[in-house]
Formats: C-alpha cells, sequence, structure tokens
C-alpha cells in the first residue's frame, strides 16, 4: 500500500486503543519525521508508546479488548469482545466523514475513492 508522503500541512489520525502498538509507533515516526502532525486516538488515561509522537492526544473512554479481564467476574462486559472502544469509534467517524463530505462537497464515492486504513 502506498499513501503520499505526509507533509508540514498533513493530520494523521491513529488509533492505539491500548496506547501504542509498534506499527502505530513507526507510521507516527515517519509522519513527526515530515513535520506532520498526529492526532493520536486511545482509550488509555495512562501514557502509552505512541503519546510522545502524538500533536494532540483524544480519550475514547471506552473499554478495549485488552482491558477485557479486567471488570469485575459478577458483572457481564457491554460486548463480548471487549470492544466499546472500536465500536465508538465507528460511530464516531461515520459522523466525522458525514459533516466532512457535507463541508467539503464531496460524494459518498469521492469520499470512499480517498479512504485507506493503515493496519
Amino acid at each position: 500500500m502506498t499513501t503520499p508522503p505526509i507533509s508540514s500541512s498533513d493530520l494523521l489520525i491513529v488509533s492505539a486503543g491500548p496506547g501504542g502498538f509498534s506499527t502505530v509507533d513507526a507510521i507516527c515516526g515517519v509522519a513527526k519525521s515530515n513535520s506532520g502532525r498526529v492526532l493520536l486516538l486511545t482509550a488509555q488515561s495512562e501514557p502509552g508508546s505512541s503519546v510522545k509522537y502524538a500533536s494532540v492526544v483524544a480519550h475514547i473512554a471506552a473499554q478495549t479488548m485488552a482491558d477485557d479481564g479486567v471488570e469485575m467476574e459478577e458483572t457481564r462486559p457491554l460486548l463480548p469482545m471487549g470492544s466499546v472502544y472500536e465500536g465508538a469509534m465507528f460511530v464516531l467517524f461515520e459522523m466525522v466523514v458525514f459533516r466532512l463530505a457535507s463541508i467539503l462537497g464531496l460524494s459518498p464515492h469521492e469520499i470512499r475513492s480517498r479512504h485507506t486504513n493503515l493496519e
């Protein structure tokens, strides 16, 4: 997969629910080395490895799969895989894309053609 080079006018939006992953850190490192800005989304209030690359950190207060065994045994998690964080991001970004398309006057086809998932 290739993408245009990130520059100082670009914003890279990344997610690391548990606070950091080596792949997220690597992508963020490339963005920062090219003077790009990085928005890190995470469920953790404690800084993880990806925070050092972030220009801005946004917390999504929701359970991640990494937190799945943390709840008390008497309670049943909202989602069996503990992925409330991913569900919250899905809803959030569907709303962001909808609003962005409206602001930019882009069709759904044009929006989809610019999307990539760097996992």
